[in-house]
């Protein structure tokens, strides 16, 4: 059974940190490329972040270049976001996801991803 669990999640002022964690089991973790999705009340479901199997490939939303570091540790199954100089507009549901580099880089709304974990809360107060 696939199990995508994320953790990490909670309350943080503007200008805080959080690191959010992805872990995996059940599916083999170094064949697939992961992402971080989020899904602010009212909007559409975003990639954020995505990694490739490798690690050594890495692609960043605008919104949060410079600011968000993902990573992955093989050791582990998991993957992490760094999430730094956080904004009350990164407030959201925060999603892990796994599947091809194509289905996870090139996203929209509503796509059907291989794999969804069931999400964190990231809330960023003013």
């Amino acid at each position: 059974q696939v199990q995508v669990v994320e953790s990490g999640g909670g309350l943080v002022q503007a200008g805080g940190s959080l690191r959010l964690s992805c872990t995996v089991s059940g599916l083999p973790f170094h064949d697939h490329t992961m992402g971080w999705f989020r899904q602010a009340p009212g909007a559409e479901r975003e990639l954020v972040a995505c990694v490739s199997w490798s690690g050594y490939t890495t692609y960043y939303a605008d919104s949060v270049k410079g600011r968000f570091t993902i990573s992955r540790d093989h050791g582990k199954n998991t993957i992490y976001v760094q999430m730094d100089s956080l904004k009350p507009e990164d407030t959201a549901m925060y999603y892990c996801a796994a599947d091809s580099w194509d289905k996870i880089r090139y996203y929209n709304s509503g796509d059907s991803l291989e794999y969804w974990g069931r999400g964190t809360q990231v809330a960023v107060a003013v």
